[in-house]
């Protein structure tokens, strides 16, 4: 395929910078390339149509959250064959995250270790970047929006950065995503916790419904999650999300372990570990979700996919639809085609 052998040429050149650097460069690359008209040669995924959290995704395999903060190459991404790109994560306030060096590749691991913080030029250019996109003008596809909360707003007024992104993205959003997961902003996962969790998903529900009725058109939510949880931890999320009735749950966010990574390069950094060693932690969470909630909350499957057979894996998981990130960078854009070609098999 085109793209495969492309991105095979390409891959070398890009490891040879700085993982950020690479990133820095390679997204406007493809900008550029899609203004161009050349992403049109791309071999798109046959439509696979799945009805999931009351939306209609063309194919389930979606951009995970992270890949664009800003919500500047929906266009570009979109033109690469998912069936829903997810961009942010986006606070109220624009933020530059923590100091660089803040991402390291493990190639032996096929992974990535980020400590990005939440980098970002905060909710309005985020709002102005989804306005100004093709994508969302023409309503080509499915969008999910990312939502955190400033580095300095004290945990205890999390919800107050929340709401104020929510009010903000919801006009534009085919979905919001609420990130409580990332290791990157101080105290976040502690409002995994039964009780701030309550708190905070009580008064989203309650801003989602408002917002439905200002703009007559109901936009569903979803819980973005860890992987760094036990049983008793995804019972009592399942819980919540049961209780406040909560549209759907993307498991998982990066994990904080290290034991797959022990003795590489880099292992020893700060930082959120993405790509094959989370695939075994992301899948555990995702079937003990499962048992919990059954059918009537679906579940997102992220974490160390990196061919059709994983993406098969989280799907028999307990996975209504798939996402990506460190495994498109390894594998490149072919990735997409594979895992939906392999979704699509499925009975």
């Amino acid at each position: 395929m085109p793209d495969k052998l492309i991105y095979a040429t390409l891959r070398p050149l890009l490891f040879m910078l700085d993982a950020e650097k690479a990133h820095n460069l390679a997204l406007p690359s493809l900008k550029r390339a899609h203004q161009l008209g050349l992403t049109r040669f791309l071999a798109t995924p046959a439509t696979d149509v799945r009805d999931v959290m009351g939306v209609r995704f063309p194919n389930p395999v979606g951009l995970a959250a992270g890949l664009d903060k800003d919500g500047r190459y929906i266009d570009a991404l979109a033109a690469l064959g998912f069936g829903s790109i997810e961009i942010g994560t986006v606070t109220p306030r624009a933020q530059t995250g923590n100091p660089q060096p803040r991402m390291f590749r493990l190639p032996k691991a096929q992974a990535i270790i980020n400590r990005m913080g939440f980098n970002n030029a905060g909710v309005d250019a985020f709002v102005a970047n989804v306005q100004a996109s093709q994508f969302f003008q023409n309503k080509e596809g499915v969008l999910g929006l990312n939502i955190g909360k400033n580095a300095d707003t004290p945990i205890e007024k999390a919800a107050d950065d929340y709401l104020f992104c929510l009010e903000k993205v919801y006009p534009y959003a085919s979905y919001v995503t609420v990130n409580i997961s990332s290791p990157n902003t101080k105290n976040l996962r502690q409002l995994q916790s039964t009780t701030e969790l309550d708190s905070l998903l009580a008064q989203l529900k309650q801003g989602q419904f408002r917002l439905a009725d200002k703009y007559k058109r109901y936009v569903p939510l979803a819980l973005k999650i860890a992987p760094d949880l036990d049983l008793e931890q995804i019972q009592a999320i399942a819980g919540a999300l049961m209780r406040h009735k909560i549209d759907g749950v993307i498991a998982t966010n990066t994990t904080v372990n290290r034991d797959a990574v022990v003795g590489l390069p880099h292992a020893e950094e700060s930082g959120g570990l993405s790509g094959a060693p989370v695939f075994a932690a992301s899948n555990k969470v995702i079937r003990g979700l499962k048992s919990e909630l059954g059918d009537a909350i679906p579940i997102i499957g992220v974490g160390g996919i990196f061919s059709g057979d994983d993406a098969t894996e989280k799907i028999h998981a307990g996975a209504s639809l798939v996402q990506l990130y460190s495994g498109l960078i390894y594998r490149g854009p072919s990735l997409i085609r594979e895992c939906a070609a392999s979704l699509a098999k499925l009975p």
